[in-house]
C-alpha cells in the first residue's frame, strides 16, 4: 500500500472509500464511503453495532481495514493514505481524539494531563531532554504556555492543579477534552461527546464544540447518540445500519429519510430532536 494519495478537493480534509472490516465471520463495516470537508462538524449516528466506532478506530489507526482506504490531507502536506500510516505516528499528523470512557491519568493534576498532551508534539531528542538544553527549555515554556491557552478556553481555571481523580465526571470530560485540543488537531475525533452527562452539561458541550469549529478552526468528526446535541452542532450526518450507510446529510436531510426512523430513532417523536430551528444555536454559558 502506498503512503501517499491522489489529491482531494480542496475543501475534503478526510476521505474514506469502501471500507469494510470484518472480524471473522462478522460483517463490522460494509462498504462505507464519506468525505469530511474542511471546517465543518461531521457526526456519525446509529445503534449500538452498527459501525460508528469501528470506523473511528478506522482512521484513529487501532483497527485496519479488510479493504478500502481512508485519505486525510492535513495543511502544509501531500495528501497521505492513513490507513498506511502507524498508530503512533497519528497524534502528529494532526489528528486528535477523545473516548467515550475517559482516558486520563487520574493521580496527576488537570494541568500534568494537558502537558502529557502537548508533549506529543516536542521534537526534541532523548539525549537534549536529559540535559534540558535551551532548546528544550524554550519548547518547555512553549508548551506551558499553549496548556493555559486551552485551560482559559474551557474555563478549567479553577481546577488547573486538581488530581483528576477528585473531579466531578462532566469536568473529566472537558479535560479530555482539552488534553486532545493542546495537541492543536486540524481533525478532532469526538467519541459520544455527551455520554454521561446531564442536560445542563450537554448544554455547555455543544458550546464548546461549536466555539472549537468557529473560534479555532478545528474540523470535527463526532459519533454521539444525544440527537438534540447531533441537531444543535452538525453540518451533516451520516447514518449508519449494520456497518452500512443509510443517509447522509444535514440533520433535516437525514431525519427525512425513510429509514432512518425505523432504524436508529424509534418513534416519529424520537425524531423530531434532529430538526433544527432557523437559526439555532446552542445556549452561551452565563
Amino acid at each position: 500500500m502506498t503512503t501517499h494519495s491522489p489529491a482531494l478537493p480542496s475543501d475534503v480534509l478526510l476521505r474514506a472509500e469502501h471500507l469494510t472490516v470484518r472480524f471473522g465471520g462478522l460483517l463490522a463495516v460494509s462498504d462505507v464511503s464519506f468525505d469530511v470537508r474542511r471546517g465543518e462538524v461531521f457526526t456519525l449516528i446509529g445503534p449500538n453495532g452498527a459501525g460508528k466506532t469501528t470506523v473511528f478506530n478506522l482512521i484513529s489507526r487501532i483497527y485496519q481495514p479488510t479493504s478500502g482506504s481512508i485519505t486525510y490531507a492535513g495543511t502544509g502536506r501531500a495528501p497521505l493514505v492513513l490507513t498506511a500510516q502507524p498508530a503512533h505516528q497519528v497524534a502528529g499528523l494532526g489528528i486528535a481524539r477523545t473516548f467515550q470512557n475517559i482516558e486520563l491519568f487520574e493521580h496527576a493534576s488537570v494541568l500534568s494531563n494537558l502537558l502529557i498532551g502537548r508533549h506529543t508534539q516536542r521534537e526534541s531528542g532523548f539525549w537534549s531532554e536529559l540535559c534540558f538544553t535551551p532548546k528544550v527549555r524554550a519548547a518547555e515554556i512553549r508548551a506551558r504556555e499553549k496548556v493555559e491557552e486551552v485551560i482559559d478556553f474551557l474555563d478549567l481555571q479553577h481546577y488547573r492543579d486538581q488530581l483528576v481523580a477528585g473531579l466531578p465526571y462532566g469536568v473529566r470530560k472537558v479535560v479530555e477534552l482539552a488534553r486532545a485540543l493542546c495537541t492543536e488537531p486540524e481533525l478532532l475525533l469526538l467519541d459520544e461527546p455527551s455520554s454521561g452527562l446531564n442536560v445542563e452539561e450537554t448544554d455547555d458541550m455543544a458550546f464548546w464544540i461549536q466555539d472549537i469549529k468557529n473560534d479555532l478552526g478545528i474540523t470535527v468528526l463526532m459519533v454521539e447518540h444525544d440527537m438534540g446535541l447531533v441537531s444543535k452542532v452538525s453540518d451533516r450526518v451520516l447514518a449508519m445500519n449494520q456497518g452500512e450507510v443509510l443517509a447522509l446529510g444535514t440533520p433535516r436531510e437525514v431525519q427525512n429519510h425513510p429509514g432512518v426512523a425505523e432504524a436508529y430513532l424509534g418513534s416519529i417523536d424520537d425524531v423530531s430532536s434532529l430538526r433544527r430551528p432557523a437559526g439555532a444555536q446552542p445556549a452561551r454559558r452565563a
